[in-house]
């Protein structure tokens, strides 16, 4: 005996169909067989789309490619300078992007960057409390910022409302230009104390500026700058990178988190989420570099508590990232986005030479930044 079947005998739908009954119940068919086509030629149906498709339409992120297949940037020697000597104030040249690429792509440019990836390779795979060569210059230069630290200490914040911006600030860097030329007499050789006329003021703007009572990485530009003057008269030697980086550089920064806590130091240009952070770019830079060939820590690590507990003090890196985890409220992936994608990296060769390419573009090659860098016969304009 054949088993019944369950299914409805439909006609073509090019064809009116007569009732039929259902082959199971007996019963006649009431619903109309389905028509030629749900949609018209005008209006056919849409596209298949997963519910976490992509955004499309949007225009290619040309600059964000542009950054992803430059070279990494190489380091230099510092070529030093030779009498006799022509020191003089140093002025602003940037006004347009033209006269940035004319800055960029000259010896000028090229050596400055080296510069700084001289000074993240130097760092490479050791801790800030590692020992290294310190000399007598260096020991200097950190005596002074610890002199500055104190001047924080001395000059209390005054009561205001305002959320950025505390006046007593002012006060402080003014301090800092009374004494600037003095604190610059105190490393450098007899033969040299006529270049104060041109350090002194990249020196002055290392540290925000008074007028708005901002920072940002154009002013930490501007302290990798008055490094640079210090290399090209010799006065820092490529031995003494090392501490420049792990002795000067970390002095300076726990100086700045100072001042910015202080005196609530508005952030000068920043991108807000969209940015690395807030105020620094380049301990970044070294802190990836100190962590390269580490063996436990990655990229990834940025987000286990115990570690940034643990190793902050020893690298810039985790430092930055328990900084900002102390001063932004919130997910981690929604104040610094950026930050949480890097840690999404495999490694941390690739974090340092994609931050060099990132500092590049996002500081060195930008006008609202650079139209403030100076020029003299150290930094020339070529």
């Amino acid at each position: 005996m054949e088993p019944e079947t369950q299914n409805h005998d439909h006609q073509s739908p090019e064809t009116t169909p007569s009732p039929k009954c259902c082959a199971k119940c007996g019963g006649p068919t009431t619903f109309p067989p389905p028509p030629k086509s749900l949609y018209s030629d005008i209006s056919p149906p849409p596209n298949y789309r997963p519910v976490r498709a992509p955004a499309i339409n949007l225009p290619p992120n040309n600059h964000s490619q542009a950054i992803i297949l430059a070279p990494v940037p190489q380091s230099q020697k510092v070529p030093t300078i030779t009498a006799p000597f022509e020191f003089q104030t140093p002025s602003k040249k940037i006004q347009s992007p033209d006269d940035i690429r004319h800055f960029i792509d000259s010896d000028t440019g090229k050596n400055f960057l080296g510069f700084v990836v001289a000074l993240s390779e130097s760092i490479r795979g050791h801790k800030i409390s590692d020992p290294c060569h310190e000399s007598q210059t260096i020991n200097t230069i950190v005596s002074i910022l610890n002199e500055l630290l104190q001047w924080a200490e001395e000059i209390p914040p005054l009561q205001q409302s305002a959320r950025y911006g505390n006046l007593a600030y002012r006060t402080w860097h003014s301090r800092l230009t009374d004494n600037s030329e003095s604190l610059m007499l105190r490393f450098l050789p007899n033969e040299l104390q006529a270049a104060v006329i041109e350090i002194v003021p990249y020196f002055n703007d290392s540290f925000g500026n008074s007028s708005r009572i901002d920072y940002g990485t154009g002013h930490e530009t501007n302290f990798a700058s008055w490094l640079y003057c210090l290399a090209r008269m010799g006065v820092i030697k490529e031995e003494d990178y090392h501490a420049v980086v792990s002795r000067v550089f970390a002095k300076y920064l726990e100086l700045m988190r100072k001042l910015q806590l202080v005196y609530c130091l508005e952030p000068a240009g920043s991108h807000g989420v969209w940015g690395l952070d807030d105020y620094h770019f380049l301990p970044f830079i070294f802190g990836s570099s100190q962590l390269i060939d580490h063996k436990y820590m990655k990229p990834k690590s940025i987000h286990n508590q115990d570690i940034l507990d643990n190793f902050a003090d020893e690298y810039m890196y985790l430092s930055c990232i328990a900084f900002v985890k102390k001063v932004k409220k919130g997910l981690f992936a929604e104040h610094s986005p950026l930050l949480d994608d890097i840690s999404g990296v495999p490694n941390w060769n690739k974090v340092n030479s994609g931050l060099l390419k990132m500092y590049k573009a996002e500081v060195l090659e930008k006008v609202p930044i650079m139209q403030h860098f100076l020029f003299g016969s150290l930094i020339r304009w070529e």
